[in-house]
């Protein structure tokens, strides 16, 4: 793990970078108050169009119904250029609090895509109980593979792409369904 400001190395449960001190309440401090995002999908930058957004809508809801536990949300915003992309994405994923207070630690099965057309940067981030199946080189190929469709403008598409492998991710490292405790789906 890495710190979403100065890069340096992060343990997971550190409280705050032992680099350059960011922690949460400082990223909220620094960056203020986060924006309204609408459930699944948060287009503030209008980038999509509605029937592009319902699409979206129908695949996130097809893989929280093969995996309840999944709390899947893409944003599309402006981010101010002052500080690193990572750094806002970190922020936001915190501060919406996407899972909920009751699902913390390795019970947070969020996953936040985040994509900010103007800056031509995205970033995928999994809750901590993702983190296994989701390793930080497995989502920056996704990302990779993602970019040459967003440099096209192809933003959909692009999406669209990177969740077919997220569920694909997903798909392997669900738990079989005679495994103990038989829930269809759970990690």
């Amino acid at each position: 793990m890495r710190c979403p400001y100065c890069q340096g190395p992060l343990n997971a449960t550190a409280h705050e970078c032992p680099a350059c001190r960011l922690s949460f309440p400082r990223a909220g401090t620094l960056l203020g108050a986060a924006p309204r995002v609408t459930p699944l999908v948060a287009d503030t930058t209008q980038t999509l169009d509605a029937s592009d957004q319902a699409r979206l809508k129908r695949r996130l809801a097809s893989m929280r119904q093969r995996f309840p536990e999944l709390v899947p949300q893409i944003v599309m915003h402006g981010f101010p250029e002052a500080h690193p992309f990572t750094l806002h994405v970190f922020w936001l994923f915190n501060a919406a609090d996407f899972a909920g207070t009751s699902r913390r630690g390795n019970r947070n099965h969020a996953l936040l895509v985040v994509i900010d057309p103007g800056r031509a940067e995205a970033a995928i981030m999994p809750g901590y109980g993702l983190e296994d199946l989701l390793a930080e080189e497995t989502l920056g190929r996704i990302l990779d593979a993602a970019a040459p469709l967003f440099r096209q403008s192809r933003w959909l598409d692009g999406i669209l792409m990177m969740l077919e492998e997220l569920d694909a991710l997903l798909e392997s490292g669900a738990r079989p369904l005679d495994a103990e405790p038989a829930v269809p789906g759970e990690f």
